[in-house]
């Protein structure tokens, strides 16, 4: 497989950020109440996240080290706010769907994470195609998420209706939505019962011999692959410290 191809495979397939690498809960679970609020947002993320790995990794060798987070976010930020804008003004009724979770693209785990492991790295070329990859992948992950809950919760699926449903009124059979599935608890109980059956999937393309990413991020407790600088990640770096400190 070519190195444009790999990229891709490994955004969608081999390291999904959604179900593998366990990164972006956050909008994962927020705004999939509708398919459409899915691929909008994975859409929003997929653009950052290709023009930011291109100009991280254009400047690669000009950023110092030691400035390199602040510089990766200063990057990040402007393209949020041109895609915050845009949507704005041209999708005003799907930037009022996902609200505040548009500018929080800035510190998403996903963009600032292949910012730091491979886009910091390796030529632009393999650099965007690996933000075209993570970005699909996320995409993809999030509209199924949202599909799933919008069928279920409404009977429809991008804002059609595809279940006809039951009128008290008339005493017209048909399909009782189940309301919860919109609500925060069901974007819960989707992801649970995607991420399972992805992890079976996983494990059955394993025993054939096909190697997977193992899960990463904070749902899998990996604060060493999470780019964010949490009070998780430093409650885990002073242990780290205290380890050694005691083994010494």
């Amino acid at each position: 497989m070519n190195k444009v191809g790999e990229r891709l495979y490994n955004g969608i397939i081999k390291e999904n950020p959604t179900y593998v690498l366990m990164l972006g809960m956050c909008p994962t679970l927020a705004v999939t109440t509708s398919a459409l609020n899915g691929v909008g947002m994975g859409l929003s993320t997929t653009v950052v996240l290709t023009l930011s790995n291109l100009f991280i990794s254009a400047l690669r060798k000009v950023i110092p080290d030691k400035v390199r987070m602040p510089a990766f976010i200063v990057i990040v930020a402007s393209f949020v706010t041109i895609v915050q804008f845009l949507v704005q003004g041209f999708l005003p009724s799907l930037y009022d769907s996902l609200g505040i979770y548009i500018p929080l693209i800035v510190v998403n785990c996903i963009i600032l994470g292949r910012a730091e492991s491979y886009a910091s790295k390796n030529p632009i070329i393999p650099s965007v195609f690996d933000g075209i990859g993570m970005g699909l992948g996320f995409t993809i992950g999030i509209t199924i998420i949202g599909a799933i809950r919008e069928i279920i919760g409404s009977g429809a699926i991008f804002g059609y209706q595809v279940l006809p449903l039951a009128d008290e009124s008339t005493g017209t059979a048909g399909y009782t939505p189940i309301s919860i599935f919109i609500l925060a608890p069901g974007a819960f109980l989707v992801l649970g019962f995607v991420v399972a059956i992805m992890n079976k999937i996983r494990s059955n393309a394993e025993k054939k011999g096909v190697k997977i990413a193992p899960p990463q991020g904070c749902l899998a407790g990996d604060c060493a692959s999470c780019a964010a600088d949490c009070a998780s990640k430093k409650v885990d770096a002073e242990n780290t410290d205290t380890d050694e400190d005691s083994k010494e």
